[in-house]
């Protein structure tokens, strides 16, 4: 990583005062989680053939209260996902499925999706949502049934990693789409860029075999609750870094390696919620402790569109609850671009990235009102055959400029020649990086948000 001076890289010397306009498209940050369990999750008597499903076996929640739940911390939209097994596409069809009609009917203000957390051939675990429609229950029954690496009665039948991708072609023929993000990507790995069950090149593959439905991974992994391995990374040299999993939280990695090579790949931020830590537990409960605000409106169909286009930030313990980041080129301010956009720029053209965020007014679910303590810009440039140029600007809390409820600041960066991306992040940590999770330390004390990027393309 250069330092901050060896690039044509500075603060503004005064704040800019620029005003973001109210959006007149109706489109609001809504908050939500697109990954939790209920009874549906069951558990297996294998003394019998085919195995006969147990109620219950990993969450003894129903839908309807994890959706009161949902609502009652401060969530818009939620996405029910629970496990697979062998022929589990007949619990989910014949069971799961009314459970989720009733859910919509009890907390009909929540936008609640279809959808299971897919056992992936030849990997782990990703999110599969299903937009609301005619067709919901019969496109997820038929993509668990025919892709599900656990569906089948005899183990292993399914690990082949080609089969993933025809899983994901067979979804991009779909009308409409449904939309898929990686759980926990490295929770198997081994250590620091050693990886287990997903690879970075398998993250590559999938996203090539239908990049308009799988988006995306979990940026931040689910039963943060727990007090030992902090999202239930076991392995100690491989750790969540601030909540947050390594794929996402080095600079320079995974994440950023992705987005410089220009493919549109998203993160998120969701609670695994199985059992809550106050019922014997080692989760919270939907938007308990971890939200992925989606800049949508309040439907099914523009939220979906939403995380498909990157209009979206992760955030853990109610650090902000709003945000906007902006690249403007300086030679004329109409061209823009916001999160999940491109803005096309000339080699040394200097861009003005604007950034506001918002803090709650309100205590989050510990009881607190955390404070910021800074954000960081991260400027990523694309270099031909190598590893992105990663660039790391920090500001304080205190030199953030208040505008009425909102936190605002600018820099101006020189246009990388080879094209690039602006990303963002903040804590309420004195961290200059995420730290390494160790057993004990408390989430509340270790809160970040973390912004989806603006593309740079290079003209």
């Amino acid at each position: 990583m250069r330092s901050i001076n060896a690039l044509t890289f500075a603060a503004l010397s005064c704040i800019s005062s620029t005003v973001f306009a109210a959006s007149d498209d109706g489109r609001r940050w809504l908050a939500g989680d697109h990954h939790v369990h209920s009874e549906w999750s069951v558990d297996w008597d294998r003394t019998t053939t085919p195995p006969t499903p147990i109620r219950g076996g990993d969450s003894s929640y129903t839908r309807s209260r994890n959706a009161r739940q949902a609502l009652a911390h401060g969530l818009s939209w939620m996405v029910h996902t629970d496990h697979g097994g062998p022929g589990h596409s007949k619990v989910t069809r014949d069971n799961a499925w009314p459970a989720l009609e009733q859910a919509r009917r009890d907390v009909p203000s929540l936008v609640q999706f279809h959808g299971m957390e897919f056992d992936v051939p030849g990997g782990e675990h990703a999110s599969l949502i299903i937009a609301p429609g005619p067709d919901e229950r019969a496109q997820q029954f038929e993509i668990e049934r025919d892709y599900s690496r656990n569906e089948p009665l005899q183990d292993g039948m399914r690990e082949d990693g080609a089969l993933m991708s025809a899983a994901l072609k067979r979804m991009r023929t779909m009308s409409p789409q449904p939309l898929v993000f990686i759980n926990h990507p490295s929770r198997t790995a081994t250590g620091v860029g050693e990886f287990g069950d997903v690879e970075p090149a398998e993250l590559r593959q999938w996203h090539d075999a239908a990049p308009n439905v799988l988006v995306g991974m979990e940026g931040a992994p689910g039963h943060q609750a727990t007090r030992v391995h902090r999202g239930l990374y076991r392995n100690a040299g491989a750790p969540t870094f601030g909540g947050f999993d390594q794929m996402t939280a080095i600079v320079g990695g995974v994440w950023d390696t992705l987005l410089a090579s220009g493919r549109r790949f998203w993160i998120t931020a969701t609670s695994d919620s199985h059992v809550n830590l106050r019922d014997g537990g080692r989760d919270f409960d939907p938007g308990e402790y971890s939200k992925t605000y989606v800049l949508a409106r309040p439907d099914a169909e523009d939220l979906l569109d939403g995380m498909r286009e990157g209009r979206m930030f992760a955030v853990t313990g109610d650090l902000i609850d709003a945000l906007e980041l902006t690249v403007r080129s300086t030679r004329g301010p109409s061209r823009s671009a916001s999160m999940g956009g491109a803005l096309q720029v000339s080699d040394g053209e200097v861009l003005q990235v604007d950034l506001r965020v918002r803090q709650r007014a309100r205590p989050n679910a510990s009881g607190e009102q955390p404070s910021l303590d800074h954000v960081e810009l991260i400027f990523g440039e694309t270099v031909h055959d190598a590893p992105p140029r990663m660039t790391v600007k920090r500001i304080g809390a205190g030199d953030l400029k208040r505008e009425g409820e909102w936190l605002a600041t600018s820099w101006k960066v020189e246009a990388p020649p080879q094209g690039g991306f602006v990303r963002v992040r903040g804590t309420n940590s004195s961290d200059v990086a995420p730290s390494a999770d160790v057993a004990g330390e408390d989430p509340w004390k270790d809160l970040w948000f973390y912004s989806n990027p603006v593309f740079l393309q290079a003209r």
